[in-house]
């Protein structure tokens, strides 16, 4: 075989020789698109993987879980910010999960909400402990959600988490929840009142964020904050201590309303609080839990074109 030139880099080697008639048809486009259908990959992923198996369908997939494997762990380490809210449940019992990704794209794939959806039926099925104990459980009969997600990182090619969960179960109340599209999600736990006033109430929680049902519940801790802040704001003013006590008590007391859920406005009818509403429903809310995608997760800047030339890179 005669040795070349390329007259781009100057450089000499060997050209590559095209495959024989029998080695192209060894590899099929059928044979690629069944690849495809069963994994989810690419077409020159799966036409790779069949050439380096001899055209063995079921070694391909094999070696392609293999080497997806591989794939999940490198992107194990990218921030995945975006995702899905996922619950499931009754007036009883309900399991609320956040499951994330990078890209807002695969959050609203079918695909992954299901996932999410498994997910959550399986954190009601088995209450697992936390988080670690819940990658560990076999979803819905088959692999474990750890394994399942490690499949679904090669298939889509974004680091995915299961990043928290709440369960919830109800003796003497019932039990309900809101969901603002799939980043949103809030559960209720109430006595007396109805369901439509308890899906008001989470409706509430999602846009006005209550940190907590009362006044009682609010940390010593931040309390103590806040007053510190608004002691350091009072003073400067230069009116008598006296002054400066009302002043830093007064906007203690606002605060403390704009945090909790009995102080708030209904956002429904803001002439009257929440506390009244329920007051006048005869209802009271036991507690309640809201979850927003990506909450307290900074998000990496990525440069696009960076992003580009990586993928090209096959990092």
């Amino acid at each position: 075989m005669p040795p070349f030139s390329n007259p781009l880099t100057g450089r000499r080697g060997v050209a590559p020789q095209p495959l024989g008639e029998a080695e192209m048809a060894e590899i099929t486009a059928q044979m690629v698109k069944e690849l495809r259908e069963r994994t989810g990959a690419g077409m020159m992923e799966c036409k790779k993987a069949l050439t380096e198996t001899g055209g063995d369908l079921e070694a391909a997939i094999e070696h392609m879980r293999k080497s997806g494997a591989a794939k999940a762990d490198k992107k194990a380490g990218r921030t995945a910010a975006e995702g899905v809210i996922a619950i499931q449940g009754d007036a009883k019992r309900l399991a609320m999960v956040e499951v994330n990704c990078e890209t807002d794209f695969v959050a609203k794939g079918n695909d992954f909400q299901a996932m999410a959806n498994a997910i959550a039926k399986q954190v009601l099925a088995d209450k697992p402990a936390d988080v670690d104990a819940l990658m560990g459980l076999s979803l819905e009969g088959g692999a474990s959600i750890a394994d399942t997600l490690k499949e679904k990182i090669a298939k889509l090619g974004e680091n995915m988490t299961v990043r928290r969960f709440a369960l919830f179960e109800t003796a003497n109340g019932f039990l309900e929840f809101y969901r603002h599209g799939t980043r949103i999600g809030v559960v209720v736990e109430m006595e007396g009142g109805n369901a439509q006033l308890a899906k008001d109430i989470a409706m509430h929680v999602a846009a006005s964020r209550p940190i907590c049902v009362s006044s009682e519940q609010v940390s010593p801790e931040l309390i103590a904050k806040e007053r510190e802040i608004y002691t350091a704001q009072a003073a400067e003013s230069g009116k008598p201590a006296e002054i400066v006590a009302k002043m830093v008590e007064g906007r203690v007391q606002k605060f403390l309303k704009e945090v909790t859920l009995l102080g708030q406005p209904f956002v429904k009818n803001p002439d009257e609080t929440v506390e009244k509403l329920l007051k006048s429903a005869g209802a009271k809310v036991i507690g309640f839990e809201r979850f927003e995608v990506g909450e307290g997760i900074e998000k990496k800047k990525v440069d696009f074109a960076e992003e580009v030339m990586a993928t090209a890179r096959g990092n």
